[in-house]
């Protein structure tokens, strides 16, 4: 494969037809964003291209080349979605088929919109490297054009009109730009313009931590293929960089950072507050980089762009992120503590906890000596918040264990804390209840304060999902003839409940 220099792709870039179908997306400056940061960050609104990303430039660049050149009549792609839309909608747009093998695990939102398009979609793989093996197979069995999604100088420099548009529209000197990494494409097309105009501008590509090729390719210098990728970052989700973009890119790249999960839903979050739309996880990549690379460098009243490449997102991966978001900012801290089995020692460890904002609890009696705690705290300052709040605990007599960077309680612990109660509270008896109350800052602990220590509390789980009303599942040591008493009790404190002793879930996994 020949060699690609950043000047011919330069040249190419200021000679792409793409807006027949592109729009010359907003730079916008980040107000909120900015103040956080200590600089002044914009964001390049790709996602407000008709198919949702970037994506469109390339594909529709490299279409019409080629229809100027060669007659056609059906074009090949491999996508993981955000490319299959552009070949879909730029076929449409000049009276082409088009057949897209994507991936199984593609979001349904990226398959039905491609299918809308008219394109014929063919899943295949678990990968977008195993559809793409059978969509460069299928091309050369019958004949049709393969569009590559990254790896094509017309792609390439399609997808590099994004550079060019924000020197055009930045009125002052850019000192950085940030770039989601997938194949390369993107980053190969701005960093060849960019580098060739304004060669003193940091050019910063930004991956995944389960998605970084790029990242070790710089380090091992020369192109390395992954043995996997997760796929929560779908759009970047490419085992390897590109033969042709790797030397465009090592030629003038200045950095890579990876980005985790979290920081890339934290991300979505910033996006969100600034601009009301919702980012998928490739498009907020380069913001979260943006942030991790400003802070350790500790720049400021620097001009940053990020790229926010697509908004093609799943709605079903919402839960995920707004889940996995404060622990991205490094505003929420995970603990397990342990606390003496007996009455009172509940309320008054949630005392402790002061005004704290908790957004998860969870607490079973235990047989032993002590019981296991799982809480979840914001922590609006951050790390040094957190580090002085576990100090004060052990102050108190508590000895937390921090489990905030600890994946496995982050995925599954905190929704299995619990089980069945001890044998001896099963002979005595247990009462459940589900109760909701106003959420505000203090609410929990009014409503343990208005409890009392008369019952001893065996079960206790609560989760802040960003309601209006707090909820609350508790268990009361207290048998069959208590049971009215205990009624009687939660009527007084005025919020509402509902008994739940012979729910089945209780009955087949916590009684």
């Amino acid at each position: 494969m020949e060699l690609v220099k950043s000047k011919r792709i330069f040249k190419k870039i200021n000679t792409s037809d793409v807006y027949d179908v592109a729009e010359i997306s907003p730079l916008t400056k980040a107000s909120y964003l900015s103040k956080e940061v200590y600089n002044n960050v914009f964001l390049k609104r790709e996602d407000l291209q008709a198919v949702f990303s970037f994506k469109l430039r390339g594909a529709y660049n490299k279409i019409f080349k080629l229809k100027q050149k060669m007659e056609i009549k059906r074009v090949i792609a491999a996508s993981a979605g955000n490319h299959a839309q552009g070949v879909a909608y730029s076929s449409r747009k000049l009276h082409l088929k088009a057949t897209i093998f994507m991936p199984l695990t593609t979001p349904s939102i990226k398959v039905r919109a491609v299918k809308e398009m008219g394109a014929q979609v063919i899943l295949s793989g678990d990968t977008y490297d195993e559809a793409y093996k059978h969509a460069v197979s299928f091309s050369k069995k019958s004949g049709y054009v393969f569009i590559h999604p990254f790896d094509d100088p017309e792609v390439i420099a399609g997808q590099g009109t994004v550079g060019k548009e924000i020197l055009d529209q930045s009125k002052n000197k850019i000192d950085a730009i940030f770039v989601p990494v997938g194949g390369g494409g993107l980053l190969a097309g701005i960093g060849s313009y960019i580098k060739c105009v304004q060669p003193r501008t940091k050019i910063i590509g930004v991956e995944p931590e389960e998605a970084a090729g790029l990242f070790a390719a710089m380090k091992a210098n020369k192109r390395v293929k992954l043995k996997e990728v997760g796929l929560f970052v779908d759009g970047v989700a490419v085992k390897q960089v590109g033969k042709i973009t790797y030397p465009i890119i090592k030629e003038w790249i200045d950095e890579v950072v990876t980005v985790s999960v979290d920081e890339i839903c934290a991300a979505v979050e910033d996006i969100f507050q600034e601009t009301r739309t919702i980012s998928e996880p490739a498009g907020a990549l380069s913001l979260a980089g943006l942030k991790k690379t400003s802070k350790k460098k500790g720049w400021k009243d620097k001009n940053l762009v990020a790229i926010n490449s697509g908004a093609n997102l799943n709605f079903d991966r919402l839960s995920h992120i707004v889940e996995r978001v404060q622990l991205g900012e490094k505003k929420e801290v995970l603990l397990s503590v342990r606390i003496p089995e007996k009455k009172g020692s509940f309320r008054k460890f949630c005392r402790s906890l002061g005004k704290k904002m908790i957004t998860e609890f969870n607490y079973r009696a235990d047989e032993k000596d002590q019981a296991n705690i799982f809480v979840a705290c914001t922590v609006s300052e951050g790390v040094k918040e957190k580090n002085l709040f576990i100090r004060e605990l052990q102050n108190k007599g508590y000895f937390p264990k921090d489990l905030s960077s600890n994946e496995m309680a982050k995925l599954h612990v905190k929704h299995m804390v619990g089980g069945r109660a001890p044998r001896e509270l099963t002979k005595y008896g247990e009462q459940i209840f589900r109760v909701e109350f106003p959420e505000r800052p203090g609410a929990l602990m009014d409503f343990l304060n208005q409890l009392g220590d008369k019952w001893n509390i065996t079960l206790f789980h609560y989760r802040n999902q960003g309601s209006a009303y707090g909820r609350v599942l508790v268990g009361f040591q207290a048998n069959l003839q208590e049971a009215d008493l205990l009624e009687k009790h939660l009527k007084k404190i005025g919020f509402p409940f509902w008994s739940e002793t012979s729910n089945s879930a209780y009955l087949s996994f916590l009684a």
